[in-house]
């Protein structure tokens, strides 16, 4: 796949007319999938496919296509055919006065083994050991390709080994305790263990549910809830564009407001999922850091902003966001949550999230799944659906007692067209206080 792609983008540019750029890029996978429901397989397959994404520049005009291809010989004339189309399309189109591309080669080449178990293998063991119990889920796993190639000679090659296994244990109704485990090497006990935490969680749902009044409550987030809110701040919280335009939900971090000083958050590249570069040829730093201490960081600044705002690039996607999260950890062991805990909430997932104030950091959100009520850092009852309503500064900040020194990989299930290349990687939370409105 690698020979052919590099090949097929030598090709192309020996045919380019005076004066073109021509940026070519491959997304492609060999992925297995499977699919479960009632703890019994529903559908099962493989899928093998690439897309090349063309991108021909002349003269800060700029056109794109992306087509499927093969991998065989049929491939050189259907990307002469688009390039051709690309090129009258051209002629049609003002000036893009923000269009940067890079202009130094910087080729790359990585590839990260894992060691994946059988699709089959692996079904087998998810419905042996649901034992019963409603499981319903997806797992997807195989190996993810990215190229670049562009017509002044730069080659950058991304290929990696992953699975995702997401699945929810549901009880009846909408009470159910949803789970996951994702990484690069498959382990039988791993799994296991994470079943018996889910069927132990299943089973506390069958406890009848308590009403808990509004008001401000002692609180851990597990680190899927903390993944939904730190999400939050992808939209926007360390982009450029977003600072530049005063649109940034930690716009008051730009004045001085702080988070916790343990609270320090990166853009991790080299130990991600996402490839190391970008679709305008630029190579992103092994990391970057967007939160240090409590403190602003840098922004993730995409090659077009870097021309609207005179800006030095860090190689950002156009969405200015984070591929590949993580979170430094803290000091609370995971198995003595619940203890320092003592009472409170227990949230195993959030969701329906939305700014109430953006320019404040304020967020709001519903309660998902096994959220339970703890006293005496034992948990005594499922709880019924709760909406929270506070601000980033509290929540990360002020009311943040500590962070576990766990962590949890969570990769993105989307596999909408294809599968997703982001994650995150983040502990668990233990907040002094949380604002439920509901």
């Amino acid at each position: 796949m690698k020979a052919h792609f590099f090949e097929l983008a030598g090709r192309l540019t020996r045919e380019l007319h005076a004066g073109e750029t021509l940026l070519c890029e491959l997304a492609a996978e060999r992925s297995d999938f499977v699919r479960f429901n009632r703890s019994r397989i529903r559908q099962a397959g493989s899928v093998e496919q690439r897309f090349l994404s063309l991108r021909l520049v002349y003269e800060r005009r700029q056109a794109a296509a992306t087509i499927t291809i093969a991998g065989n010989g049929e491939d050189l004339a259907l990307a002469r055919a688009t390039i051709a189309r690309l090129r009258d399309a051209l002629a049609q189109l003002p000036e893009d006065p923000w269009l940067l591309i890079s202009e130094t080669p910087n080729s790359t080449s990585t590839a990260r083994r894992g060691a994946l178990a059988p699709a089959e293998a692996v079904a087998q063991q998810v419905v042996a050991g649901a034992n019963g119990c409603d499981l319903v889920g997806i797992y997807a796993a195989g190996t993810i390709y990215r190229g670049f190639a562009n017509s002044i000679g730069q080659h950058n090659w991304h290929e990696i080994d992953s699975f995702d296994l997401d699945w929810s244990l549901h009880l009846d109704a909408d009470k159910a305790v949803k789970t996951g485990y994702a990484g690069f090497n498959w382990e039988d006990a791993a799994f296991e263990a994470k079943l018996a935490a889910a069927k132990e969680r299943l089973a506390l749902l069958a406890i009848p549910p308590r009403t808990i009044e509004p008001g401000e409550y002692r609180a851990y987030l597990a680190p899927r809830a903390l993944e939904e809110l730190t999400g939050m701040l992808y939209l926007g919280g360390f982009s450029a564009r977003a600072r530049a335009t005063r649109q940034s939900p930690l716009l008051r971090m730009e004045h001085g407001e702080t988070l916790a000083p343990m609270v320090t958050l990166m853009e991790n590249t080299q130990d991600g999922v996402a490839p190391r570069f970008q679709d305008d040829g630029f190579v992103k730093p092994a990391s970057v850091t967007l939160i240090a201490d409590g403190r602003l960081g840098e922004a993730l600044v995409s090659p077009r902003s870097a021309r609207e705002y005179g800006l030095p690039t860090n190689a950002a996607n156009a969405g200015e966001s984070p591929e590949s999260l993580d979170m430094a950890p803290g000091g609370l062991a995971s198995e003595e949550a619940l203890a320092a805990l003592d009472t409170g909430l227990y949230l195993g997932n959030l969701w329906y999230l939305n700014f109430s104030d953006r320019p404040a950091g304020r967020i709001t959100g519903m309660t998902r799944f096994a959220t339970f009520w703890v006293e005496g850092g034992r948990i005594v009852a499922p709880v019924n659906v709760m909406r929270f309503d506070d601000t980033v500064y509290r929540m990360l900040g002020g009311n943040l007692v500590d962070l576990t020194r766990e962590r949890e990989l969570l990769l993105d299930t989307s596999t909408y067209e294809a599968r997703s290349t982001r994650s995150a990687r983040l502990p668990g939370a233990l907040l002094r206080a949380l604002k439920f409105t509901l």
